[in-house]
């Protein structure tokens, strides 16, 4: 025997015989180790007499110390049979409400020993003082880290052998991590009660008795009116949900031959429980009636198996949209059965807490379809009573395997906003505010909205102009270090495999001329973000033609990101002055929300045609303007939409203005304008002679970006009355928007396994925003109206013999002069047959 163990021996009797009183009538009665500062202990006083803490306190011994690091002396009275609540001063606002006393200190983790002391008397214990058992006593939901642990009624006294070896199952019963519900209501057996929420008039457990039925404990309003009160049911258990990592209770509901019949009340409820139980066992369950997070349940519960292997209970029938929500709240805790075809909406929480939000077909952003304000407003009421959020029953963050699609998300076997499920059986609970549907069967997705392999474009087009956020690029100090920087990846690891992903999306594109936003404002040279990611696209594409556009300042504007342009330049070339729209420029586009507009010219290299591109990124509706009194109105635009809205006039005006010096009203305004389709800035545009060329080529459905379930497409493409004729075609490529986060290339948040298993250095979820692509057949249109025909051929031969000035398309084949050898490449290029004006 080691010479530490005999001490700790040697000491552990000598305490007992010295320090002990012959029976203690204080005890710990409810642990609560939850997330981040949510830490509390509760304090049972079982005589009949309150107790005067003075001198009374807690200890706590960390890490294995033979020492207190912290010790919290206690103050107050705890009454008879009553108890005390001591919390962390951060713990969660419903934990604050029942603390006696708060202390914010450092606390405990699932490793530390805890002691209760009145004075140097030992009172009770959590924990083995000495020993650091690694990360915790225990196992599963019954152990001291991440859980809480509430002590078992037939325990009426404490632990007052700190030095003895632990168990929390001996002593206690374990929930899931932040269940606080019960905290400051603990029933010791030897009060019989304490509970002055009054009584349904009497429990029994003994099975085939009287019992509550469930639909008078849950009533017809959101609430049970007996919250408070012991009761006891009998019902069959529908689901259960106590294994490793989940809720750490089960369902049950009354047998139909006792439905009271009642739509509006419902027959089923969740028992906190880990007592054993399966599927299709009845069930007497005796607890105290609690509502946790709005969720009507049972707490501090005995259960007595009555018999196994019964009939399951009817499935109540639903489907989407449900009238009001109060539809779902008639059959909290029910099992039901959805056999219509729900569609996919979101998958945003997959990855972290294993949430997919399922719809009847896919919502829209409102003011994506209809005008802001009254008709917006009254389409989000819609989408709100036509979703239900499908929940994997677990309450660890990050989980591994995420279970939904089966047999597991990986990068490979993806979950994608539009694919479809259907005949969906599951119990409906209510948790963080949303109606949740937990799965009792397997779901069967189908892949309804398939991965599409490469942009839709036009094979005529001569010029292919693309929009892309690329989401934060930033690539640290351009040498491989200089990580992490405040945006982007953390590390360079990271940073390697998000340009990966970024540069597989830009190759995928295909394109000619590529707007980019998000990127890292840090200048232009070798080692900026625009070069890195110009030099790679290069490398992967085996050529050395993408180009970047130098507009000669050293940053644009003052934000940490910026727009930027890259193109091939084998494909087209940069003409004229490249122009900045900044509040220089036009007081109403404020730079210091929106990012600066950057706009440059491009001639085409197979004809020589012209066309300008304007890349932009306007403020944000999430970050409020109400330094400028441009608050959030409630008509669905979100903050800062005057800010924008005023963007969006004075770009168009600026462009009007001929910024780059080239004289060709070709414009195409592209980039992330953060307005929907019928939102002000949109409009202001279109009623500028703009035309929305996502809507012209995708309807009223396009969509670009998918935020709270909803889709709709903030990232534009707007051409100009000239050049809209020349538009082949637009698109967006829904390789981002659809895909879940969790697939892309950050690594926080993921086991070690899912490190590898989410990621491939693809195109898919490359960004948050899907890029678009604009199909362009550009032409010599001289004339202005529209097409290329005998007066713009005649235009040319009139001007034969002039000197051609720098930007001059009368000068066809760009030799100087203007010539007949202009007059003939023009010809060529006519649109009409035999160059026909009409």
């Amino acid at each position: 025997m080691s010479r530490l163990r005999v001490m700790q021996q040697s000491l552990a009797c000598l305490i007992a015989a010295a320090s002990l009183p012959a029976s203690a009538t204080l005890y710990f009665s409810e642990y609560l180790e939850g997330s981040s500062s949510n830490k509390a202990l509760e304090i049972y006083n079982s005589s009949a007499n309150s107790v005067d803490l003075a001198g009374h306190k807690v200890e706590m011994y960390f890490n294995g110390s033979n020492s207190a690091a912290l010790t919290i002396n206690l103050t107050g009275t705890i009454p008879a049979q009553g108890i005390f609540v001591l919390a962390n001063s951060g713990a969660n606002a419903s934990i604050l409400a029942v603390a006696n006393q708060t202390n914010g200190s450092g606390w405990f983790n699932g490793d530390d020993a805890i002691v209760l002391k009145n004075g140097n008397t030992i009172l009770d214990s959590i924990g083995q003082i000495g020993v650091d058992p690694g990360s915790e006593w225990g196992t599963g939901f019954t152990s001291t880290a991440d859980n809480t642990l509430r002590r078992k009624t037939a325990i009426t006294q404490g632990d007052i052998n700190p030095f003895d070896i632990f168990d929390p199952a001996s002593d206690w019963e374990g929930y899931a991590q932040d269940t606080f519900d019960h905290l400051g209501s603990y029933q010791g057996s030897s009060n019989g009660g304490g509970n002055n929420g009054g009584s349904d008039g009497g429990t029994n457990n003994q099975c085939g008795a009287t019992a509550t039925h469930i639909t008078s404990i849950q009533g017809a309003g959101t609430a049970s009116s007996m919250v408070g009160n012991s009761v006891s049911v009998e019902a069959i258990v529908v689901a259960d949900f106590q294994h490793a990592n989940q809720l750490g209770g089960f369902f049950i509901q009354e047998e139909d031959a006792d439905s009271d019949g009642n739509a509006s009340t419902s027959e089923g409820i969740y028992i906190a429980s880990t007592s054993a139980v399966a599927v299709g066992d009845r069930v007497r369950v005796t607890g105290t009636v609690a509502e946790t997070f709005q969720l009507t349940q049972l707490n501090n519960v005995s259960v007595t198996v009555c018999a196994s292997g019964q009939a399951l209970p009817t499935p109540a029938n639903i489907s989407l949209p449900v009238t009001s929500l109060n539809a779902f709240e008639n059959i909290e805790g029910m099992s039901v059965a959805i056999a219509q075809t729900l569609t996919v909406n979101e998958t945003y929480q997959l990855g972290r807490f294993g949430q997919v939000l399922l719809a009847n077909g896919r919502l829209q952003q409102p003011t994506n379809v209809v005008e802001p304000g009254a008709a917006a407003n009254a389409l989000q009421a819609q989408n709100n009573l036509n979703k239900l959020m499908m929940d994997d029953a677990s309450n660890v963050q990050n989980p591994d395997p995420v279970i939904f699609p089966a047999p597991g998300l990986s990068a490979d076997n993806t979950l994608r906003s539009g694919d479809t499920v259907a005949n969906l059986q599951g119990i409906i609970t209510y948790d963080f505010g949303v109606y949740r549907i937990l799965p009792t069967a397997t779901p069967n997705f189908v892949h309804s909205n398939a991965r599409p392999l490469a942009p839709i474009t036009d094979a005529a087009a001569n010029l292919k102009i693309a929009s892309f956020n690329v989401l934060n690029f930033f690539n640290g100090n351009g040498s491989g270090g200089g990580f992490p920087t405040s945006r982007g990846a953390n590390t360079a690891a990271e940073f390697a495999r998000q340009k990966a992903k970024i540069v597989s999306a830009l190759v995928g594109l295909n394109a000619d001329v590529i707007g980019l936003i998000e990127i890292e404002n840090d200048g232009y040279g070798s080692t900026s973000a625009i070069a890195e990611l110009t030099y790679a696209l290069n490398t992967a594409t085996g050529t050395s033609a993408w180009k970047y556009i130098n507009p000669g300042v050293n940053k644009i504007g003052n934000d940490e990101i910026a727009v930027g342009i890259i193109y091939r330049s084998d494909k087209a070339t940069a003409i004229g002055t490249t122009a900045i729209l900044d509040s220089s420029v036009d007081a109403q586009f404020i730079d210091t929300k929106n990012r600066p507009a950057l706009a440059q010219s491009f001639r085409t290299n197979s004809n020589r045609a012209i066309a300008t591109v304007v890349v932009n990124h306007l403020k944000s509706k999430g970050s409020d303007c109400n330094d400028l009194g441009d608050t959030d109105i409630g008509d669905g635009q979100g903050n800062c939409n005057i800010t924008r809205t005023q963007a969006a006039s004075a770009l168009v005006n600026w462009l009007g203005t001929n910024p780059t010096g080239v004289n060709d009203r070709d414009y195409l305004i592209i980039g992330d304008l953060n307005a929907y389709a019928k939102e002000n800035p949109i409009t202001t545009i279109i009623n500028a002679g703009y035309t929305d060329l996502i809507n012209r080529f995708g309807g009223s459905s396009a969509y670009s970006y998918v935020f709270d379930g909803q889709a709709g497409y903030l990232d534009h493409g707007l051409a100009s009355n000239s050049l809209t004729p020349q538009v082949l075609f637009a698109a967006d490529w829904h390789i981002n928007a659809d895909e879940p986060v969790s697939l892309d290339y950050n690594t926080e948040f993921k086991s070690a396994a899912q490190i590898n298993s989410f990621y491939a250095p693809d195109a898919y979820r490359s960004s948050d925003h899907d890029p678009l692509v604009i199909s362009l057949k550009l032409i010599l249109d001289l004339d202005g109206d529209g097409d290329v025909d005998k007066n713009d051929v005649q235009m040319v031969t009139n001007a034969r013999g002039t000197t051609a000035s720098a930007f001059d398309q009368r000068d066809v084949n760009g030799d100087g002069v203007i010539n007949v050898n202009d007059a003939r490449a023009l010809s060529v290029q006519c649109t009409r047959t035999g160059c026909a004006t009409n």
